[in-house]
């Protein structure tokens, strides 16, 4: 400052570049000082104590049924989710459907969107650091009066002025409240990264298990039809049997009844079948209308036979919902290291340089040129207590978003506890269910062969029709229910996206 004042007019020419050097050296001085950052540092919560999912210790695998495609299944602690967890499935027709999703479904899209204005966000934070410079050009047509200057005889003529300037402001960020807010900006960015990770999950698991359902509700279809055309012979017998006299028209009318019992089952299935099928269509991302859409069965969709149990302390680390309440908590601590910054004391600083001339040759002549210099510093004193009570809110957010974390670590605990359990019991179901089919089928027989001796009365049929009907339905469905709750393990696990090659991951389409 003392060498711009020690200036004489000739040096005025060279004096043009001296404001900005001065206003630079004063902000790397000053930023200097900027090397704290009040509030609290985020620590990482750290993962749950616990070493196992479930109270009781898993078996190191299921039991097996005597049916194709279901053989036992075995638990491996610790071993890693594959990317595209669904091809365990070995269905060309799924992975084909779930290729078209992730390019096509309009929620993968909608997240990957808001996560590039997160980004956007965050990049606009970024330019708080600089100083901001703005340029400014001017032209002004005006007339002066005489009566106002209380000159009667001055010139009174319309005149043009002319302004050409840049100015230059910059923020201290002396506290690290500037720094605290780049830091929140940068945990939404992390929150809608797993957000999109959650959204690419829930797709992907959804597809799996629509097409499971489809599956069973297919098999359901089939097996319906192949008791209504029993039924339909045991009706003709019956019916020959009241011929001979054997049994009675009331025999004949109750396996009528049966059958259009059994008949009035299968529109609701075919109900919900196409209901399946256009959700189906929905979430791959086109109209229920388009063809083109496979159609899937029991037998086309192999059980994984390798069940992988990541370690419990590697949960926290894998599940987007975790990592995305993670983010939301390091967003709360950085709200509240921008409440406590907001305390201090702010110092701007600002500079000006430009041309003022009534000509636009003169605009860039040497007397034609001015400048300045200030700093400026802001240092809340009385608020009615406004700013403390921010403070206390953003610490009370932060403890509301650290139970939230807390609740959300439970219950993806509880998912997985869950579906271990339910995988161990759908084996044994399926066993059961199997045997339970087999018997039902042989009594089925046996009775029928009787009654057509007319050792047994048409009572007994009945009951052995209704059983053989019942175990066929439950068999197909706890066929479904193990395929599904397979596929639930790998949702509730996380789905492997941390495996996910770098041309393969969403952020990056995302960005595309």
């Amino acid at each position: 400052m003392t060498e711009l004042k020690d200036m004489t007019p000739d040096h005025r020419t060279l004096s043009s570049c001296y404001p900005y050097r001065e206003i630079a050296l004063l902000i790397v001085l000053l930023s200097m000082l900027s090397g704290c950052a009040v509030g609290p540092d985020f620590k990482r919560p750290e993962a749950p104590k616990t070493a196992s999912y479930t109270a009781e210790a898993l078996p190191e695998r299921t039991i097996s049924a005597p049916l194709s495609g279901n053989e036992a299944q075995r638990f491996t602690p610790g071993q890693t989710i594959p990317d595209q967890w669904w091809s365990l499935f070995h269905s060309p027709e799924l992975d084909g459907v779930i290729k078209r999703a992730i390019a096509d479904s309009p929620s993968l899209a909608a997240a990957q969107a808001t996560l590039r204005q997160a980004q956007e966000y965050y990049t606009a934070g970024q330019g708080s650091f600089y100083p901001a410079v703005d340029a400014n050009v001017s032209a002004v047509r005006q007339k002066n009066s005489g009566t106002a200057t209380r000159q009667a005889n001055a010139d009174t003529r319309p005149f043009t002025l002319y302004n050409a300037s840049v100015g230059v402001t910059y923020s201290l960020d002396l506290f690290g409240g500037m720094r605290r807010e780049l830091e929140s900006l940068r945990s939404q960015v992390d929150y809608q990264t797993f957000l999109l990770e959650g959204t690419y999950l829930a797709l992907t698991s959804n597809i799996v298990t629509e097409a499971v359902r489809e599956a069973s509700l297919r098999g359901e279809i089939k097996a319906t039809k192949e008791i209504l055309d029993l039924q339909e012979k045991q009706l003709a017998l019956v019916g020959r049997q009241f011929d001979l006299g054997a049994v009675s028209f009331s025999d004949v009318l109750a396996q009528k009844v049966v059958l259009a019992q059994t008949r009035a089952t299968l529109p609701p299935l075919v109900k919900e079948l196409d209901f399946s099928r256009n959700r189906l269509s929905v979430l791959s991302g086109r109209f229920p209308s388009d063809a083109g859409l496979p159609e899937f069965d029991l037998d086309k969709l192999k059980l994984p036979q390798d069940l992988p149990v990541s370690l419990p302390s590697e949960l926290v680390h894998q599940r987007p919902d975790i990592r995305a309440s993670e983010a939301l908590l390091h967003a709360a601590s950085a709200d509240v290291g921008v409440a406590t910054a907001n305390l201090f004391p702010d110092i701007t600083l600002s500079g000006n340089y430009g041309s003022t001339a009534i000509g636009t040759g003169n605009l860039f002549g040497a007397n034609a040129a001015f400048w300045s210099l200030g700093a400026g510093l802001l240092q809340p004193i009385f608020r009615g207590g406004e700013l403390s009570a921010m403070r206390r809110a953003a610490i009370a957010a932060y403890d509301s978003a650290e139970s939230h974390y807390r609740e959300t670590v439970l219950l993806a605990f509880q998912d997985v506890a869950d579906v271990l359990r339910a995988l161990d019991a759908d084996a044994l179901t399926l066993k059961a269910r199997f045997d339970a089919d087999v018997a039902a089928r042989e009594f089925l027989d046996l009775t029928q062969q009787q009654f057509k001796l007319g050792s047994v009365n048409y009572l007994n049929l009945l009951i052995a029709q209704r059983q053989h009907q019942l175990a066929r339905i439950t068999l197909v469905q706890a066929q479904a229910q193990r395929l599904a709750d397979s596929a639930a393990l790998f949702q509730a696990l996380g789905g492997g996206w941390w495996n996910r090659t770098p041309e393969n991951s969403v952020e990056k389409k995302s960005k595309d």
